[in-house]
């Protein structure tokens, strides 16, 4: 099935422009949304892998919805300066990395989503919508996914909503999302709703009548005086905001699929505004850009007893070797995971003659011998040889006296900052689970999952070492 992925441009702006910190380059201009908007877009990309994307903008001109209602949005704060150079580049980026953008006159980005995923759907395409306007929860279904993304102190955490999603949070359907705004109003859209009716009591009204006009159908049900009244006295506001609210999904508007199709986003063009951007951390993307399937190509899963000794004869001779251990929660050696500065990745997983005090003797007499790459080392003390230490490299703490402000690292955080390579978080993958759990039940993931985190570490070792010796933070390692 080919998959779609719809980004509401201006949202994530936005979002991104409050999340991350305020930054300039060299010339004045500020960057932060971009850098905002890019890194999220990055990530959804590499957990999507979609066929086709496209980004969809307002348009700075009255839209129909101001003609039926002068004060649409009208009470609405004028957008930061700031973020309102940022738009332009923003676009300019877009088309040098060859991402189609869309934007209509007289029509919200709102609208344009909603008609694309709605189309791309009946088509059997599987739908992504990023945005941070929950508005457009109404268009989500079993088939199109609503993605929300959240950006603080820099770190972006997405919430995504199908159908069902939408019903466990806000105890109402996407198409009765529509009736329950239209209801209890919207103060960031100046929708006026109908007067004493709140979220609460429009909850309860939607869930039991499922819809503006069938509620009305039946307003000689409702017991609250006070609400009853407002709403026959309101009628009116009750339909006009309904209409507000509701998000068009049969506009004029078409994907472009030749322009929407997904290619080479890391050209010459794109690489040369960021680099006048300082997007620095983003620039290695552009660089000689290795696909995760070109790496995945170099991935390996040791069960045989000679082929294991090969593997760890091999690293202890090697220049650097990756480390990481799968344990369960009583610390038992599950797998061991060894990586090399060319990429080839061994899982080496606890089986048949490869027992845990197999895998534990080699492990230690690797510690001797060889120079171990890994993250937070001290997790593996139990298992390595600890007299002297000074072949252990560790990237976390590499990447904190780099950047000694942020108090929490991940592999995936040094991967990104580093090398430019988008991992997916543990629980975007296993949610709750530990990873030993996860191995009981999706081991090929789990596999996929720990191979790329040990290849991060021992490709981010050199670069993080070139950096701490320009810094001339290397003698405190």
């Amino acid at each position: 099935m080919e998959k779609l992925v719809l980004i509401d441009g201006h949202s994530i702006l936005n979002r991104a422009f409050y999340g991350v910190p305020d930054l300039t380059n060299s010339s004045g201009l500020h960057t932060n949304a971009i850098y905002g908007f890019l890194n999220i877009l990055f990530k959804i990309l590499e957990e999507e892998k979609p066929d086709y994307l496209t980004v969809a903008f307002d348009v700075h001109a009255p839209t129909f919805r101001h003609e039926i209602y002068k004060e649409y949005k009208g009470t609405r704060k004028p957008m930061p300066e700031e973020l309102r150079e940022q738009v332009p580049v923003m676009k300019e980026v877009l088309s040098a990395m060859g991402i189609a953008t869309v934007e209509k006159t007289g029509l919200e980005a709102d609208d344009i989503l909603g008609t694309l995923a709605k189309k791309s759907e009946k088509q059997g395409m599987a739908v992504s919508l990023v945005s941070g306007d929950r508005d457009l929860l109404q268009i989500a279904t079993d088939g199109i996914k609503v993605r929300i993304p959240k950006t603080k102190g820099g770190k972006t955490e997405i919430e995504d909503y199908y159908t069902s999603d939408v019903v466990a949070r806000y105890q109402v359907t996407p198409t009765e999302f529509i009736d329950l705004k239209a209801l209890m109003g919207d103060t960031a859209d100046n929708i006026p709703g109908v007067p004493k009716v709140g979220e609460k009591t429009a909850t309860e009204l939607i869930r039991t009548y499922h819809s503006v006009e069938n509620l009305y159908d039946h307003i000689d049900e409702i017991t609250k005086k006070a609400v009853k009244e407002s709403l026959i006295n309101n009628r009116k506001l009750a339909d006009l905001s309904k209409d507000l609210a509701t998000i068009r999904t049969d506009s004029d508007v078409e994907l472009d699929k030749d322009k929407a199709r997904i290619h080479n986003f890391y050209t010459e063009d794109a690489y040369k505004i960021l680099k006048k951007l300082e997007f620095k951390n983003l620039l290695s993307r552009f660089e000689k850009r290795v696909s995760h399937d070109e790496i995945t190509e170099k991935f390996h899963t040791v069960t045989d007893l000679a082929e294991a000794e090969n593997l760890f004869e091999k690293a202890g001779k090697e220049e650097a070797t990756g480390l990481y251990l799968l344990l369960d929660e009583k610390r038992s050696l599950l797998a061991v995971c060894l990586s090399f500065p060319d990429g080839e990745t061994f899982f080496c997983r606890r089986e048949g003659f490869l027992t845990e005090d197999y895998l534990a003797d080699k492990l230690r007499k690797l510690s001797e011998t060889g120079k171990i790459v890994c993250a937070n080392i001290k997790e593996y003390y139990d298992f390595l040889q600890t007299d002297n230490t000074d072949h252990y490299f560790d990237i976390i703490l590499a990447a904190y006296l780099l950047n000694p402000l942020k108090n929490d690292y991940t592999i995936q955080d040094v991967a990104n900052e580093h090398l430019g390579l988008m991992l997916q978080e543990k629980t975007e993958m296993f949610g709750k689970k530990s990873l030993s759990a996860a191995y009981a039940e999706m081991e090929e993931e789990v596999i996929s999952y720990i191979s790329f985190l040990v290849y991060a570490c021992v490709k981010a070792a050199p670069v993080l070492k070139k950096k701490l010796e320009e810094t001339g933070m290397d003698r405190l390692l």
